[in-house]
C-alpha cells in the first residue's frame, strides 16, 4: 500500500498507544488474543546460510514488487510489499479486524503468542523514548507511510517457514504487526502487507540475525522484465566484483551513502550535497526540488534538437515526450538521453552510482517515453533524495550491515542463483 508512483516515500512511526479501546473489536481483540503467552525455544544456532525469496511484480504498469511468505502454524502464503525503507512486517490481521482493504489471501489469524510493552522490539517501535504501557502484556504500533497509507495493530509473535540455501529449513518465531486498522494510501494495491526490510530492530532481518541464522545482509535483484528475487546472507555474491560505498554514519535511520552530486552526461551539475536513499518500497526515484528542477531543465534543453516533443496530454507519469510513432522499447530511444549518475564522497575516494537512460526512463502505455525520476519535495519528502526500483534493476544491491556498506554489480536477474 505504499508503491507505485509514490512509493513508500519514508515512513514514519508514531508514538501512539491505541490502548484505550473500548469497541467490540477491542473485546473481541483481547479475547482471541490476550491469553497466555505461548513460548518456543531456541531453534538452532547459527546455520551459516542464506536465504533467497523469489520476487514477482514490475515497475510499471503494476508498480510494485512482492514475494511470497508462509506464516503460522500451519504455515499459510501472503503476498507482501517489499520496503527496505521501514523495519515493520505487518498483515492485515482478523483480530477481528476493524477497517482492512482487499487481499489476495484471507486475513491472518493471530497467534497468542504477544510481544510485551517493555519488549526491545516493542521499545525500538517506539523510539526515541519508552512505550507507555496501559496493558504491560501488548505492544500497540501505528505506522504512518507518506502517500497517507497506515496500519495499526499490535506486535504478535508467529513462525515463518523458511529454507535456507544449505538445504535446512526453519520455523523461527519472529515478531510482525497483526495490522487490524488499516487506511489505504494514494499507491495502494491488493496485497496482504508489508514486509519491512530496514536497518531497525523489529525487521525479519534483524531478528533473524539476532538468533544467529544469517549475517546481517540483505540483498535484491529486480529484474527489468519483470520478477526477481531477495536474499538474506552473504553466500550468494562475490565481494571483490561489487562496488562499494560507506552506509553514512550521519544519517542511520535508513540504508543511506549519504551526500551525492548530481551528474549529466559525465559533467557536474550544480546540485549537490543531494542526502539519498536506497529503497525498494518506492517504484520511482525521487530528487528534491532542486535536484529535479536541475535534472528536468538540462533534459529539456538537451532534447530541443531531438526528433522529440513533450506530451502533456500522457498523465503516466509528470513528464512525458512522443516521438514522431510510438516507441516500444527504451532502446528506441535509450540514444536520446544522457547518462546521469550520483557520485558519493568518502574521504579520498568518490563512487558513481550509475543511471544510465534505462535506469529513469519507461515507455509508457501510449507509446511516450516519461521521466521515472519525479520531485520528491511535492510529495513530503522534504530535501530526501529516494533511489527506487526503476534505478536499481538488472544489478544486485547488497546492504551489509555486518561492515556498514551498501554495493551494486550489474547481475542477471531473470533466474534465481544457483547453490552448491
Amino acid at each position: 500500500m505504499k508503491k507505485g508512483q509514490m512509493g513508500l516515500l519514508v515512513w514514519v512511526l508514531v508514538l501512539l498507544l491505541v490502548l484505550g479501546f473500548s469497541s467490540a473489536a477491542d473485546k473481541g481483540w483481547k479475547k482471541s488474543i490476550l491469553s497466555p503467552e505461548t513460548k518456543s525455544p531456541m531453534l538452532l544456532n547459527r546455520v551459516g546460510s542464506s536465504i533467497v525469496f523469489p520476487v514477482d511484480g514490475n515497475v510499471y504498469p503494476l508498480g510494485y514488487y512482492n514475494l511470497t511468505l508462509y506464516i503460522g502454524h500451519p504455515a499459510k502464503p501472503y503476498f507482501l510489499d517489499v520496503d527496505t525503507g521501514s523495519d515493520l512486517t505487518w498483515l492485515q490481521c482478523d483480530a477481528p479486524c476493524v477497517r482492512c482493504t482487499a487481499a489476495p489471501h484471507p486475513l491472518y489469524q493471530p497467534s497468542n503468542d504477544l510481544v510485551a510493552c517493555k519488549d526491545p522490539l516493542c521499545i525500538s517501535l517506539h523510539s526515541p523514548g519508552d512505550p507507555k504501557c496501559e496493558n504491560p502484556e501488548q505492544c500497540d504500533y501505528e505506522v504512518e507511510y507518506a502517500d497517507g497509507g497506515s496500519s495499526l495493530g499490535v506486535l504478535v509473535k508467529d513462525a515463518f517457514a523458511l529454507n535456507f540455501t544449505n538445504g535446512v529449513r526453519l520455523s523461527p518465531r519472529l515478531a510482525l504487526g497483526c495490522g487490524y486498522d488499516q487506511v489505504p494510501g494514494i499507491s495502494y494495491h491488493p496485497l496482504d502487507g508489508v514486509l519491512g526490510l530496514g536497518k531497525g530492530k523489529c525487521s525479519i532481518l534483524s531478528q533473524l540475525h539476532s538468533q544467529g541464522l544469517v549475517q546481517n545482509i540483505i540483498g535484491h535483484c529486480l529484474s527489468g522484465q519483470g520478477g526477481g528475487f531477495i536474499f538474506f546472507g552473504d553466500s550468494l555474491y562475490d565481494p571483490s566484483h561489487v562496488v562499494w560505498t560507506s552506509m553514512s554514519t550521519e544519517h542511520t535511520k535508513y540504508y543511506s551513502p549519504g551526500v551525492a552530486e548530481l551528474l549529466f552526461g559525465g559533467k557536474t551539475t550544480g546540485s549537490k550535497n543531494l542526502l539519498v536513499v536506497f529503497d525498494s518500497g518506492s517504484s520511482y526515484t525521487y530528487f528534491n526540488s532542486q535536484g529535479y528542477q536541475t535534472l528536468t531543465s538540462l533534459l529539456k534543453e538537451e532534447l530541443r534538437k531531438k526528433p522529440l516533443k513533450e506530451a502533456p496530454e500522457d498523465q503516466t507519469l509528470s513528464l512525458c515526450w512522443k516521438g514522431r510513432r510510438p516507441f516500444r522499447k527504451i532502446r528506441d530511444v535509450k540514444n536520446y538521453f544522457k547518462p546521469l549518475a550520483l557520485s558519493f564522497t568518502t574521504g579520498k575516494t568518490k563512487t558513481n552510482f550509475g543511471l544510465p537512460p534505462e535506469a529513469y526512463l519507461i515507455i509508457s502505455s501510449k507509446g511516450n517515453v516519461c521521466l521515472g525520476i519525479l520531485n520528491g519535495t511535492e510529495v513530503g519528502l522534504q530535501d530526501l533524495n529516494l533511489i527506487g526500483d526503476i534505478s536499481m534493476l538488472d544489478r544486485m544491491v547488497i546492504y551489509d550491515n555486518e561492515k556498514q556498506s551498501i554495493g551494486w554489480v550489474p547481475a542477471n536477474c531473470d533466474r534465481l542463483p544457483k547453490f552448491k
